[in-house]
């Protein structure tokens, strides 16, 4: 439907008609009589006459248009869409995600073909995503270094598409968890929300940073910040050899005993992902322990019509000028 922003502006239509009524009239100075000694000149000089004062009749109709559309345009008119319901938890949840070269390993499987870690990762982490609706979401993407690939936002869609347009190596070779929850504390403690929530998605340990796992576990539980750690990789793979195929555990580097502590030392819980199976009944899980909130807000969103009436009264107020000079 259609709605008025500055409704009181409609009280300037009368003004014209105001004008007119208050301001004195307009006495024209008596001229003398004009002696016209033929006929025929007489009739031009009244077809004339009639044809200024018709012109000056739809001039005025034309005038008062154009004022109503000027005085609609200032009042804002508005078109109000239908009502979009938004669900707002107040829980901001960041997730950090390792992209170190131990990343590339292909011990998962995606549609029956085998994938790397991050892609796995990539594919079940966008349902779980799109199902935090009310929460601010963050994303922290980590290697050799840590860094905020996005800021918290409500903008679920933005953190998808930067998480899929992650690659293995982008921040380094080497493992920094405790910068990454460094970071982490540093981009939430002075944020306001009823709950601050990190997922730690790695595959191995802690080989690099400035900060111990253990020692930023500390400052995220000084700053009400819970921890759900999650281990990355299968227990065991077939490699080809030289004398065919053997079996290797691709997750001896895994540090669990650190992230068991991190998240036990913040109120959280570790998880193991030995396939995509099992990762997504973690997401899964994080969704039940994690649950979003009922509480909604709901936003109409408003569309400007005021361009519509403005660009037509400027319009008939050109043409008028414009017939006012040819007339001249």
């Amino acid at each position: 439907m259609i709605h008025f922003a500055w409704l009181w502006a409609l009280a300037a239509l009368p003004l014209p008609f105001l004008t007119y009524w208050l301001l004195p009239t307009h006495n024209p100075v008596e001229q003398a009589a004009l002696r016209v000694p033929f006929l025929d000149e007489l009739a031009e000089v009244q077809q004339t006459s009639a044809t200024v004062l018709k012109t000056k009749s739809w001039s005025l109709w034309l005038a008062a248009i154009a004022w109503l559309l000027l005085v609609i345009a200032c009042a804002r008119p508005q078109w109000l869409g239908e009502l979009i319901e938004q669900a707002i938890s107040g829980r901001d949840l960041m997730m950090a995600v390792d992209l170190s070269r131990s990343m590339e390993a292909q011990d998962f499987m995606l549609n029956k073909q085998p994938v790397d870690r991050l892609t796995a990762i990539k594919a079940i982490a966008s349902d779980f995503i799109n199902r935090r609706i009310g929460d601010r979401l963050g994303l922290i993407l980590f290697g050799t270094q840590a860094y905020l690939q996005t800021p918290l936002t409500f903008d679920r869609k933005t953190v998808q598409t930067l998480l899929d347009e992650s690659a293995i190596g982008l921040a380094g070779d080497n493992t920094a968890i405790g910068d990454a929850i460094g970071l982490a504390v540093k981009r939430l403690k002075n944020q306001p929300a009823n709950s601050h929530v990190l997922i730690l998605l790695t595959d191995g340990a802690n080989t690099t940073g400035e900060v111990s796992p253990l020692k930023a576990a500390e400052l995220a539980a000084a700053n009400g910040l819970k921890i759900y750690t999650i281990g990355i990789g299968a227990d065991e793979m077939l490699v080809p050899s030289l004398f065919g195929s053997r079996k290797v555990n691709p997750s001896v580097d895994l540090d669990e005993k650190t992230l068991i502590k991190i998240a036990e030392s913040t109120g959280g819980y570790y998880y193991r992902a030995k396939n995509t199976d099992e990762l997504n009944n973690i997401y899964m899980r994080l969704d039940e322990l994690e649950p979003i909130e009922k509480d909604k807000q709901y936003f109409r969103p408003r569309t400007e019509l005021y361009m519509y009436p403005l660009a037509f009264a400027l319009g008939l107020v050109g043409f008028l000028c414009g017939t006012r000079v040819r007339l001249s």
